[in-house]
């Protein structure tokens, strides 16, 4: 998982470089390891496999792994090898704690975030099969640029730069908004909606509303690595429930609410309805109605994470439709089909909950950037943003097509049925170590990135636009043989 501030890991070690191989090859390792690219506990390659990789003499590997040991950023285990040392204190266990509860704790999953700089710049700048976004070639520069164009011209620019905006979020936006929703279903006013610096953190602003340190939250699992991470930090307890094809184990999710106490009962559902991350699963009608029921009957709140939105079909069931937003906040963003780097998200949520969204975002980032939120309302009322989706959804089908041929011609099995943007792969192996095995060349987003409590599985998710490419599965192949 490599960043632009990663030393060229397509580069090979070199004699004529100023310093020594051993100098470049310590110094690759701890950049990775500084970047969070190599998570603590990693186990860094054998010291044979290591030289092979980088065509130098074992010698050389074991005094950069010296240099590393020197430096604390490596530790060695006897007759196991060498892994990345854990710089942060673990946290001490508190004797008032249940059983129960300990197993309900989890610390921040700092591979999340190795995950996220990974993807801002894959090497050499090509595109990567662990990626979250759309290859920049799919993406509409001159519809953005007409937009911004539109929206700065004459003395608008000033009228918008001058002050601060409407802390609730451009009202045109939020108009065109209201309209938007309706395509799916969802019943909510302009004064329903709340705009947010993109999802993520509509995502931070309901739960810092909602919940205080502590408090129990149902989530999907397999689910977003990021939001176990976040809801950690906030000293949230993280309750996983498994995600199967049509929807949550509703069995799982009773058993997890009536296991805790009245007063310790979980009071939030997290969940990404329609084309699930990783699985590319949407919640069925009949399971989405069972959500609900269950909700009800437990007094709790769901966030609705449709992130997706823009890649799947309308008809597809929204909680937020079917239960008119009373209990439900819709969230949704732009960056999976607009572009990452504009962050507008939004939140639709019960009236009587607005105003202390409002005060939340108030307090975090007061107001939105009005100028990105003019320019994406004028392209949600000329119809630009809905030309532009059909596009991609073109293209989408015929990558996604391309790449499960490719995947199965090479042994891979979809664990789920290919929909949307991920793909949910097994491919046999422990994909943890297969990414430290193929970290070189190509990004991948490993399993167990995408579970609460750290386990080996086999499963990867694949983005099914930048998979396309022969030479990344042909590498995997030669990657899998060594494992």
């Amino acid at each position: 998982m490599l960043d632009s501030t990663t030393p060229d890991a397509l580069t090979p070690l070199t004699r004529e470089a100023d310093t020594s191989l051993t100098e470049q090859l310590s110094s690759r390792f701890a950049e990775r390891i500084r970047q969070r690219l190599l998570a603590p506990g990693a186990r860094l390659p054998s010291v044979r496999e290591c030289a092979r990789r980088h065509a130098v003499s074992p010698h050389t590997v074991v005094a950069a792994y010296d240099q590393l040991l020197a430096l604390g950023l490596v530790e060695a285990r006897k007759q196991r090898g060498f892994f990345v040392r854990e710089t942060t204190p673990a946290r001490a266990p508190d004797l008032r704690e249940s059983a129960a509860e300990r197993s309900f704790s989890h610390p921040l999953p700092v591979s999340a975030t190795s995950l996220i700089r990974g993807m801002f710049q894959p090497p050499g700048g090509r595109s990567m099969p662990g990626l979250g976004t759309l290859p920049a070639d799919w993406l509409d520069l001159p519809m953005l640029a007409t937009a911004l164009r539109n929206v700065t011209r004459g003395t608008q620019l000033g009228a918008m730069s001058l002050q601060y905006g409407d802390p609730a979020g451009e009202l045109r936006l939020r108009e065109a908004l209201a309209t938007k929703l309706a395509d799916h279903g969802v019943s909510a006013s302009a004064q329903q909606i709340v705009t947010t610096v993109g999802a993520t953190q509509a995502l931070d602003v309901v739960t810092r509303t909602l919940l205080r340190a502590g408090d129990s939250v149902l989530v999907d699992e397999p689910g977003w690595s990021v939001e176990y991470a976040r809801l950690a930090a906030l000293g949230m307890r993280v309750l996983p429930v498994p995600r199967g094809p049509d929807g949550p184990d509703l069995a799982v999710m009773r058993r997890l609410i009536e296991a805790q106490k009245p007063a310790q009962r979980p009071r939030l559902y997290v969940t990404v309805s329609v084309l699930h991350n990783p699985t590319g699963a949407s919640l069925s009608l009949q399971s989405a109605h069972r959500v609900l029921e269950l909700a009800k009957s437990h007094d709790l709140q769901i966030v609705e994470d449709d992130t997706y939105a823009h890649l799947a079909a309308a008809h597809l069931p929204r909680l937020a439709a079917l239960d008119a937003l009373e209990r439900t906040v819709y969230i949704s963003g732009f960056s999976k089909i607009l572009v990452p780097n504009w962050r507008v998200g939004f939140m639709a949520a019960p009236l009587a909950l607005v105003d202390r969204l409002v005060d939340t975002k108030l307090l975090t980032t007061l107001t939105t950037p009005g100028i990105t939120e003019q320019a994406l309302a004028y392209c949600l009322e000329q119809g630009l943003l809905r030309r532009h989706t059909e596009r991609v959804m073109q293209r989408l089908s015929a990558a996604r097509a391309r790449t499960v041929k490719l995947a199965e011609a090479h042994g891979c099995r979809f664990a789920a049925p290919p929909h949307g943007l991920f793909g949910w792969v097994d491919v046999g192996v422990d994909t943890e170590r297969l990414a430290q095995v193929m970290l070189d060349e190509w990004f991948i987003a490993p399993g167990a990135l995408f579970h609460a409590t750290h386990r080996p599985t086999t499963l990867m998710r694949i983005n099914f636009a930048t998979s396309q490419d022969a030479r990344f599965w042909r590498a995997l192949d030669r990657a899998r043989a060594g494992l």
